[in-house]
């Protein structure tokens, strides 16, 4: 046994099999227990020191347990798997005394375990193969056997095509059905490009040609195809199955004896598996298989889908029956007239016609429920309605007064105070610990709290803080200090670690004075700003001078009430305490400043205390202009760049962004630390790594300067517009409830956010021009300018902004939308070559229109000479009933 012990400590995995098999059934459980404790300490030790004994452990463990349940647990723990070659070769020469029942039990235990991996399967594999057992069908081993399937013909000299892999499997016929059943397919199944997809040498392909070859059960497989579309799921595994089933060429039979199915797709399915289930119930109806009554039922829910193409698709299909059957318009005609109500006006217009050419006589009572239906379309179509129905379309009644619906306007959240015990403390540390949240409310309370209970009863707060945080890897007394391995990114947790002694004294006091480095961009400035807090918070911890923070805010923007700090600098000031550098500057910073008669009065207060900070607050509040101000880096013309839209620049070559003037008193009065916000600066981003949504934490270093922080965050906001960015947009409703002027950088920030490429990016633009409006302060001219300009330099899509345009006007503000557009339309209707979508912002702008009336008293510059092109193209067409709608609104 103490051999065995020695080769594991010394790492000499290729002798522990043999040192196993020679030990008894006692000596093995007296191993055990000790490598169950080595393997407790090595938890502790660094990656080198425990990488070198990992593999000769994981093997001895294996063997010394008799119980193929606890040698599953054994082989399956995480901290014994971090190896990049299996060790599972010696894993078996070890087990090479077990018996075929044992080793299959513990096939199917590891194949069952939800870590199982690719390499499991082999290991598995050669179980089953060992114990003569039945394959597992657990859902880690499927997809384990599916990626060493995909993974063969790559290591090996000569690749294998993939159906010679399969084919010569002896598990084909029991694991393929299984794939069909996973919850998430393998990558190496589904990923293929355009070219492969062609290949006879991918998934699909090769599925169906061993169903053609008899090797698998073609129902089953047509079956299992069906079901997982019905289903639903993630969109690559929906398109395996449907590649699958592509590539299986159904007969005529197998589609007629799923009719529901299709029905069912086309109703429900994402877009892709709703086209294909709608050509197959096309095929049927013209084949003669679909009676009138059926294809009506399933035309209904397709026509509410918000996929134009599949609502075209299907009027077309209603309009060759109808043509086919002369009695069918009386079932069909009731299900074309839902259409009437779709949000596209070109759909409404071809529903209406075709009612018309098959509408029945007068006196029908067809037309008499046709006409009730025909309420549902908009203004732009009831001329052409009078036309069919005459006088028994409904009269519309006398519309009330529109009213803009507009959000709430979003009211300031007071923080509470700091927890008052340290049980409370405890708990809400622990979980911004643990989850590694940055949210500004439970940052600031809990940053705020540690500092006060270090002055107070640092001793009970640090027993309680060890005791919950028991297990964090930097409170093992094995780990090296916590200095050199805590990021910048650590947050609160390093002042925890320096309150428990994990960080030496000269490591604070090096942070506090070192923590001035020149900074890239915006976000590691910001950053740079938190972490001098942090690393004064962490010398306040641990010296106990400081009662408390002076800069922790008041409201939920991080904004920080003057007369409240004055009361803080007051208390300071009792107790000669002195206010730290950074806590004291970040404070300045989160007060508004003004010239109204409360600012005076603050100020005033301030001045009588005293002292040197009391009369920085009161020259602070009294400073007139904001507190770094924005301007454009250079002239630039509001006109359009070319009056040919094919002949712009390239897109992206004309970037619009704002840059940021020097601001000397924070050169001068604040620490170093703080020096890049008050430094001129252009932001465009090519030096910035912060590719992830803005902490709260960030905005909350400039609330009252709204301005500047749009401005340095242009740059990321402008990515999600003019590349794949995710997630940059996301604070733009935060930025707007900020303080100060809602400006030039504001209004281009929301800019870039309605045309991102993302609709959670454009959701939240939504979201943050509503409140503008809501407050206020929205600028609609200077917002439509800033999207004109960006379209026209290729930076937004028109079509993108149009949808953020009609979700915006759908939740009720449709004036505030109109508002915005009228603006934005003008420059880009003077192009010989409209851009790609501008009829899009037409039909959002007509809707407006027909819902709020006009909202000038003259007409759009350019609208009447688009409206003149004639043709029947949407541009023209949208020209056209915006046109009538503005004139008719003017009136």
């Amino acid at each position: 046994m103490k051999e065995l012990l020695t080769a594991v400590l010394e790492g000499r995995k290729e002798d522990v099999p043999a040192l196993l098999l020679r030990l008894g059934r006692a000596e093995r459980h007296t191993a055990l227990a000790e490598l169950k404790a080595l393997r407790k300490e090595a938890r502790s030790w660094g990656w080198r020191e425990r990488e070198k004994i990992l593999k000769a452990l994981l093997i001895a463990g294996a063997g010394c347990h008799t119980g193929a349940a606890g040698c599953a647990s054994w082989l399956g723990g995480r901290e014994l798997r971090e190896w990049t070659r299996s060790p599972y070769p010696l894993v078996l020469e070890a087990l090479a005394d077990r018996d075929p029942e044992w080793l299959g039990d513990l096939a199917h235990r590891l194949a069952g375990r939800p870590t199982a991996t690719r390499i499991d399967h082999l290991f598995v594999a050669e179980l089953v193969k060992r114990a003569r057992c039945p394959v597992p069908t657990a859902e880690g081993f499927v997809v384990g056997w599916a990626e060493t399937v995909s993974t063969t013909q790559w290591r090996q000299r000569r690749p294998q095509p993939l159906i010679d892999t399969l084919r010569a499997d002896p598990h084909l016929t029991t694991m393929v059905p299984r794939l069909f059943e996973v919850v998430e397919l393998p990558p190496q199944v589904i990923w293929y490009g355009e070219a492969d997809a062609r290949s006879p040498d991918n998934w699909p392909a090769v599925l169906a040609a061993l169903t053609d070859e008899g090797l698998l059960d073609r129902p089953a497989l047509v079956t299992s195809c069906v079901s997982r579309l019905l289903r639903g799921g993630k969109p690559g595994d929906l398109r395996f199955f449907l590649a699958v089933l592509r590539r299986l060429a159904l007969t005529e039979q197998e589609e007629e004896e799923r009719v529901a199915d299709w029905a069912g797709m086309a109703a429900d399915g994402t877009a892709t598996v709703a086209g294909h289930a709608q050509g197959v119930l096309a095929r049927l109806h013209e084949r003669g298989f679909l009676t009138v009554r059926r294809l009506a039922d399933f035309s209904g829910p397709v026509l509410f889908r918000p996929e134009k193409k599949l609502v075209r698709a299907q009027l077309v299909q209603l309009g060759k029956a109808l043509r086919r059957e002369a009695t069918a318009a009386e079932e069909l005609l009731p299900v074309v007239a839902e259409a009437f109500g779709h949000e596209d006006i070109g759909i409404q217009e071809r529903a209406l016609k075709l009612v018309a050419r098959y509408a029945p006589p007068t006196g029908d009572p067809l037309l008499e429920e046709l006409a009730i239906s025909a309420a549902l379309l908009g203004p732009a179509h009831r001329a052409a309605a009078a036309e069919v129905f005459g006088d028994r379309l409904p009269a519309r009644s006398p519309e009330e007064p529109y009213e803009e619906m507009l959000p709430p306007v979003p009211s300031p959240r007071r923080l509470e105070p700091a927890p008052e015990t340290i049980a409370e403390l405890v708990e809400e540390v622990v979980a911004l610990v643990r989850s590694g949240s940055r949210d500004l409310t439970a940052f600031e309370r809990a940053l705020d709290g540690l500092v006060r209970r270090a002055h107070t009863d640092r001793p009970a707060l640090a027993g309680a803080l060890r005791e919950a945080l028991a297990g964090r890897w930097w409170l093992d007394d094995a780990s090296p200090h916590a200095e050199r391995t805590l990021g910048p990114d650590a947050g609160i947790e390093l002042v925890v670690a320096v309150l428990l002694g994990r960080v030496s004294a000269q490591a604070v006091h090096d942070g506090r004075a070192g923590w001035t480095e020149t900074f890239t961009c915006v976000h590691a400035a910001l950053d740079g700003v938190l972490r001098a807090r942090l690393w004064e918070a962490a010398w306040s911890v641990l010296t106990g001078r400081s009662p408390f923070l002076l800069a922790t805010p008041t409201w939920h923007t991080g904004s920080l009430d003057p007369t409240v700090l004055v009361e803080r600098l007051r208390d300071y000031h009792r107790i000669g305490a002195e206010p730290g550098d950074a806590d004291f500057a970040q404070a300045l910073l989160r007060v508004r400043r003004g010239t109204t008669c409360e600012a005076a009065r603050v100020a005033e207060a301030a001045g009588r205390l005293g002292t040197a900070q009391g009369d920085r607050l009161a020259a602070w509040l009294g400073s007139p202009g904001p507190v770094v101000p924005v301007r454009r880096p250079r002239p630039e013309s509001d006109q359009p760049s070319a009056h040919d839209w094919s002949r712009r620049p390239a897109a992206g070559s004309r970037r619009v962004l704002l840059a940021t003037a020097e601001s000397p008193f924070i050169q001068m009065e604040f620490p170093r630390s703080f020096h890049w916000l008050g430094r001129p600066h252009f932001p465009d981003g090519r030096r910035c790594y912060h590719w992830g949504p803005e902490p709260g934490t960030w905005l909350a270093t400039l609330p009252e300067d709204g301005e500047a922080l749009a401005a340095w965050t242009l740059p990321a906001v402008t990515a999600c517009a003019t590349g794949d960015l995710r997630g940059a947009a996301r604070p733009l409703p935060g930025l707007v409830e900020l303080g100060g002027p809602a400006g030039e950088a504001i209004h281009l920030a929301v800019a870039y956010g309605l045309g991102a490429r993302h609709p959670e990016d454009r959701l939240s633009a939504v979201d943050a021009l509503l409140v503008l409006a809501s407050q206020g302060r929205l600028d609609a001219e200077l917002l439509g300018r800033e999207l004109a300009r960006l379209i026209d330099r290729d930076l937004v899509k028109p079509n993108r902004l149009a949808e953020s345009a009609r979700t915006a006007a759908a939740t009720g503000a449709y004036r505030t939308v109109l508002t915005v557009l009228v603006a934005a339309l003008p420059p880009l209707l003077a192009y010989e070559g409209s851009p790609r979508g501008l009829g899009d912002l037409l039909s959002v702008a007509a809707e407006c229109t027909e819902r709020c009336g006009a909202v000038g008293s003259g007409p759009i510059p350019g609208l009447a000479t688009t409206a003149a092109r004639g043709g029947s193209s949407q541009l023209v067409r949208h020209a056209v009933r915006l046109k009538a709608a503005w004139e008719q609104g003017v009136r």
